[in-house]
């Protein structure tokens, strides 16, 4: 678990196939400030731009993890070397819950619409998969390449779910989404107690169609 509160932002020295063809993932090797790695140890579970992955090698300035054909498939931004990418640690139980209740499974990939300053801060609209829509709500909570957030405004359209959200600078001062721009990809993550509200309400509905 993880609370959606960026650490350190890390650059992917490298992406390299795991195998000859497209079924097989990628070996990503990340370079971090090493005071960050202090305290992280093989098998640690680490939040890279919203995707929960496993340290599987520990250097002194950086780390690499292997990600799955299919991970990359439903995720973006995770194999592009020289991308800067969020980082977070997995909480514990002496962690402050800053953010909100984060599982590092993305559940699909946006697109911004707009990102403008807007006196003292930035507006970020990002289009959803259509069928996340239900899960955001005005108020609610939003993961963004990792990072957690808070919306603002939630329209449904035909082919996409808009989401607004207000950045203030030092969210973007610590985080990679400052490099964010119109028609750039991001990793969402939808409330984990919307997912399970979803979940109950569609049981019983089932339950009334019996």
């Amino acid at each position: 678990m993880f609370t959606g509160l960026i650490t350190a932002v890390a650059t992917i020295a490298s992406a390299k196939p795991l195998g000859a063809d497209s079924h097989h993932g990628k070996r990503i090797a990340l370079r971090v400030d090493p005071q960050w790695l202090q305290g992280v140890q093989l098998g640690d579970s680490i939040a890279i731009s919203g995707a929960c992955m496993t340290v599987v090698d520990l250097q002194a300035d950086g780390f690499a993890v292997e990600i799955s054909a299919e991970s990359l498939a439903r995720t973006t931004g995770l194999d592009m070397a020289g991308a800067q990418v969020n980082l977070e640690q997995s909480l514990s139980l002496s962690t402050k819950l800053g953010g909100h209740l984060v599982t590092g499974h993305v559940d699909g990939v946006g697109h911004v619409a707009r990102f403008e300053q807007v006196g003292e801060s930035w507006l970020l609209e990002v289009d959803a998969p259509p069928e996340l829509g239900k899960f955001f709500a005005y108020k609610g909570s939003i993961v963004i390449n990792g990072v957690s957030l808070t919306v603002n405004h939630v329209e449904d359209f035909p082919q996409h779910c808009r989401v607004r959200i207000n950045l203030i600078a030092h969210t973007l001062q610590h985080t990679n989404l400052h490099q964010l721009q119109p028609g750039a990809a991001v990793n969402l993550e939808i409330d984990l107690i919307a997912r399970y509200v979803e979940r109950m309400l569609g049981a019983e509905r089932s339950k009334h169609h019996v």
